[in-house]
């Protein structure tokens, strides 16, 4: 005869898949209304990429900041394991948290209670403030996991990510207990960032926001080094990708690439307490190599730089495995 204590765990359990079942129905349910309006292929995709973060034990939240002026959505994991370390992934420019991470939350969350925030105009984030700041996406993801009660966590940061994960290291203290950055320019001299665009050699923010679908291709050419993906994928599937992913906010999205690209370099950047470590592909054609030595060398004896091989900027795409393999070791300790 089951006791008492056994009963109640049974019903938790039953109450919770019985409302994450109708969650992720409302979910399907709410896209396929919107079928007339949104492009289908490009929505089957959203809906399989919701159900496999599902799958891996995430679901979606929201955290409303500033008197609700800012939304920030998050997907997290459902079931908060004590024996697992926290970890915060921040994704890059050109995406939301389900398009960059679909091929890392699996390994990561057996290891990991995840937390993966859409940056402000990405996915389901936004604000009405007219801060485009790298600083300010950081205070609005800490103050959002601040009320979703995760305190002491650690980052994966990639990309455009890698900034908003440094900031958000500099102002989460000892909050923060250690530091994955990948492939990112912060850090960069004026010099360096300016030498490189203009070996991209052309405005970057046409790549960065693409109208076309070989505005698109050339982004994929610049990011991926290996094996491209988009390569076969037809105009026609490309161009609904851009009308869906790229043309909501596209004014806020301009203008956060615009802070960053045009900027001057922040000659104070502070160095960072926690123990880090830095990922790069040494065959990255947006941040090259040298940006990586760079910023081991204004981190100092705390920062750890792994190098993997034949990868470009998109190492999350090209070489999941390593990359998840490296993170897993160093924040565990292994």
């Amino acid at each position: 005869m089951p006791t008492s204590m056994d009963s109640s765990k049974l019903i938790l359990l039953l109450s919770f898949y019985l409302s994450t079942t109708i969650h992720v129905l409302k979910n399907l349910l709410s896209r396929l209304t919107t079928l007339h309006r949104t492009p289908l292929l490009v929505n089957l995709l959203e809906i399989f990429l919701s159900l496999y973060f599902w799958w891996c034990g995430l679901s979606p939240c929201t955290v409303d900041l500033d008197d609700r002026q800012t939304t920030i959505h998050f997907w997290c994991s459902a079931h908060r394991m004590s024996k697992k370390p926290y970890l915060v992934l921040i994704h890059g420019y050109g995406g939301n948290s389900k398009g960059q991470f679909w091929t890392q939350v699996g390994p990561l969350s057996q290891n990991f209670n995840l937390f993966i925030p859409d940056l402000l105009f990405f996915g389901k984030s936004h604000t009405l403030s007219p801060q485009r700041s790298d600083v300010f996406q950081a205070i609005c993801i800490v103050e959002g996991l601040k009320k979703l009660g995760v305190d002491k966590y650690s980052i994966y940061a990639i990309s455009y990510g890698g900034y908003v994960g440094y900031r958000m290291a500099e102002i989460g203290g000892d909050g923060v207990e250690k530091v994955v950055i990948v492939s990112t320019g912060i850090g960069c001299t004026d010099e360096q960032k300016f030498e490189q665009l203009r070996k991209i050699g052309r405005n970057p923010l046409e790549l960065l926001l693409p109208e076309k679908p070989q505005d698109l291709r050339g982004l994929m050419n610049l990011s991926i080094y290996k094996f491209n993906p988009f390569k076969w994928v037809p105009d026609f599937f490309l161009q609904q990708f851009i009308d869906v992913m790229c043309n909501d906010y596209r004014k806020e999205k301009s203008e956060l690439a615009e802070h960053l690209l045009f900027r001057k370099a922040d000659s104070n950047l502070p160095v960072l307490t926690q123990e880090t470590l830095i990922i790069w592909g040494d065959k990255d054609k947006v941040f090259p190599l040298s940006f990586a030595h760079h910023l081991q060398r204004h981190l100092g004896p705390k920062s750890k730089l792994e190098i993997i091989k034949d990868t470009g900027h998109a190492a999350n795409i090209e070489s999941p495995g390593a990359l998840n393999n490296f993170i897993t070791a160093f924040i565990l300790g292994k």
